[in-house]
């Protein structure tokens, strides 16, 4: 299994021009199965960059969001497979009480945000609610769970090729909770347990939180404890405030970890980055 960070922060506006390291897209990470699925967390901005990369014979692609708001889908409309004639799709996305899949993403695909409607699409797209057990795709198996963060949303595991991932790229597990040990009640925390690859939401620094409580994301010191609750053999920070520049991401990692011993490996998510999970192994290749 491969993963692939296409963009890894939280915002479109990215901190300025010192923001080159870590990268100012928006949330995306690819994930290739040994049998060629190719799987595709998230619509951010970092989309665009990736639909440019993916090869013009992968025979499906599945698009899995973990929610709706802007910064996850905006870069949908940008992903070149959807514009190539009979190329299979699919789009996955957490159910609503209101409206199905395709009507709430028709909002942002038709005019006037956007030129092209969803049903004028040349690709085979197919819209699916995700279901709350698992499922597979290829010789993939996933599972999703619904998680805490404003609005329908999920985050994701994938089991395959002898690895493990989940995603959680908007997540608040310290909401009302104080982190007691072996708490499975922990929102996230069945998707989580034993990983061998955690993608995390890691948006605030511990200062920052207390005036962000509700809104559905962690402060970095949340993303270990979290880790480290869930026994994770690696933890990737993610959805990195965009306000934050390099240099202070740079800060808060080594903040978050002094006088710590951390159980799992640390890698702060940068743009670019890819791993190779295989048999518990892990082969990490950075941004070129």
């Amino acid at each position: 299994m491969k993963v692939g960070l296409w963009g890894t922060r939280g915002s479109l506006a990215a901190a300025g021009p010192e923001t080159v390291r870590y990268g100012g897209n928006t949330a995306c990470v690819a994930v290739e199965g040994a049998d060629g699925s190719f799987l595709v967390f998230d619509a951010g901005t970092g989309i665009r960059r990736l639909g440019g990369a993916v090869r013009p014979d992968v025979p499906r692609i599945d698009v899995l969001l973990s929610h709706l708001h802007m910064d996850h889908i905006q870069g949908l409309g940008f992903f070149a497979p959807l514009y190539r004639p009979g190329q299979e799709v699919h789009i996955w996305g957490p159910a609503s009480p209101t409206l199905d899949l395709r009507a709430r993403l028709s909002r942002y695909l038709s005019p006037p945000l956007f030129p092209v409607r969803l049903r004028e699409l040349p690709c085979r797209l197919t819209l699916h609610d995700v279901p709350l057990a698992p499922f597979t795709i290829g010789a993939l198996t996933l599972r999703a769970t619904l998680v805490c963060h404003p609005g329908p949303a999920v985050g994701y595991k994938v089991v395959g090729d002898g690895a493990s991932l989940t995603y959680l790229p908007d997540h608040e597990p310290a909401l009302g909770v104080r982190f007691i040990p072996a708490t499975d009640w922990i929102s996230g925390f069945e998707v989580a347990q034993g990983v061998d690859l955690l993608i995390h939401d890691a948006q605030y620094s511990g200062n920052e939180y207390p005036d962000h409580v509700g809104w559905g994301h962690s402060a970095i010191s949340h993303a270990f404890r979290f880790a480290a609750l869930a026994g994770v053999r690696r933890l990737v920070t993610f959805h990195h405030d965009p306000g934050h520049d390099d240099k202070t991401l740079d800060r808060l990692v080594v903040e978050a970890r002094r006088g710590r011993e951390l159980p799992f490996d640390l890698h702060p998510g940068i743009e670019g980055t890819s791993f190779t999970l295989a048999d518990g192994e892990c082969q990490v290749d950075p941004p070129r």
